[in-house]
């Protein structure tokens, strides 16, 4: 750069900086989750009462599978309405973070999902990869892991690169 340009500012060109960004704090997010979980939820239990029936509600479910309870060693749960029902989430939740970038627990606390290192929306491949990673935080206490960290992400959120962000107004 010449130093004409320089005091007469002619192509000066600033580095880039990231967005100032707020990062959403645990307990936002868990208020959000709770209430996903049954907008979200309370829809998709319906479905799957209207098409296996009433039964199929008193035996155990895909969690109870995953996390082998004692309901899941008594009654086995149906392979094929656990498979839907775990699909039906998955595809509401991935829907809802690409779409809008956040679920209506989201839009309630005023939070959106975003992709980490550029702050714009999620990749599907991120966001599957984040819904999948729920069980690992689940199992490995992940959801704890924003209590520690400044940016308050969490285990799904480092293994997919996103991050939960405050929405801007």
């Amino acid at each position: 750069m010449r130093w004409r340009d320089i005091k007469h500012k002619k192509n000066i060109t600033t580095p880039t900086q990231k967005p100032k960004v707020q990062y959403a704090g645990f307990w936002s997010r868990t208020l959000a989750f709770i209430t996903d979980v049954f907008m979200i939820g309370i829809p998709i239990t319906i479905i799957i009462m209207i098409f296996f029936g009433y039964e199929q509600m008193q035996t155990a479910g895909f969690s109870d599978a995953m996390m082998q309870t004692q309901k899941a060693q008594e009654q086995a749960p149906n392979p094929v309405a656990s498979i839907v029902q775990f699909t039906l989430f998955m595809t509401a939740f991935v829907l809802f973070w690409k779409i809008t970038r956040q679920t209506p627990g989201m839009k309630m606390a005023r939070i959106e999902i975003v992709d980490a290192g550029s702050f714009k929306s999620a990749s599907y491949l991120q966001l599957i990869a984040r819904f999948l990673s729920y069980f690992i935080s689940l199992f490995l206490f992940g959801y704890l892991w924003g209590l520690m960290r400044r940016d308050k992400r969490m285990l799904h959120d480092l293994i997919s690169h996103t991050a939960i962000i405050n929405k801007p107004i």
